[in-house]
């Protein structure tokens, strides 16, 4: 018999109890703080805030037309570091900024001239965005992980191409049609537009 002076937690069934009420309690929490971020803001505001000059001069600088430019190609966007950094905070909202990243990275990879650098970074590289499990894992098939895996034996300025491929079609096909359609863009536009006026 348990003694008046022990509580019903100190029981082993009274500890699981309380156990699952603190961890329904938490996860309430956590699905409250995930739905605040998945309900995250697509304005042309959030965009501002992370811009690669100060805001407001930078957009002064973006015209109406370099941003309608954007909307002509993927690689448009891509070669323009505003449309980078808008295309960025877009995919923030949706959060899957690792696959631009993981192109922003290749791409800078393919500038390095010194063969010891080349074989560090492209393991960072890797590890950071490509092995399974990786902190930023970007979503390729299994067929080009492994090849790119198979790469790291003797990395070359090559050696990403298949997986940086296959990150950019990902995006052009799905995140960049969304971008354009987005109230981000479409706030862009207008606030460029407005200025002009």
């Amino acid at each position: 018999m348990w003694s008046s002076t022990r509580s019903l937690s100190d029981h082993p069934v009274g500890k699981d109890a309380q156990a699952m009420r603190t961890g329904q309690r938490q996860n309430k929490g956590m699905r409250t703080r995930l739905g605040c971020l998945s309900h995250k803001s697509d304005s042309c505001s959030d965009f501002t805030a992370i811009l690669p000059d100060k805001p407001n001069r930078a957009l002064k600088r973006l015209s109406t037309e370099e941003a309608t430019r954007w909307a002509d190609s993927f690689d448009v966007l891509l070669s323009h570091k505003y449309g980078v950094a808008a295309f960025r905070a877009f995919l923030k909202t949706e959060f899957s900024e690792e696959n631009l990243e993981f192109w922003l990275a290749c791409e800078e990879f393919k500038k390095t001239r010194s063969t010891a650098k080349l074989v560090s970074k492209a393991h960072r590289i890797f590890e950071e965005f490509v092995d399974v499990q990786a902190p930023r894992e970007v979503n390729i098939d299994f067929q080009t992980r492994e090849a790119t895996r198979k790469n790291m034996q003797e990395p070359s300025l090559t050696c990403f191409d298949q997986a940086q491929g296959k990150v950019h079609s990902l995006m052009e096909k799905d995140s960049y049609p969304r971008f354009l359609r987005s109230k981000m863009y479409l706030d862009l536009l207008s606030q460029s537009q407005r200025r002009l006026s």
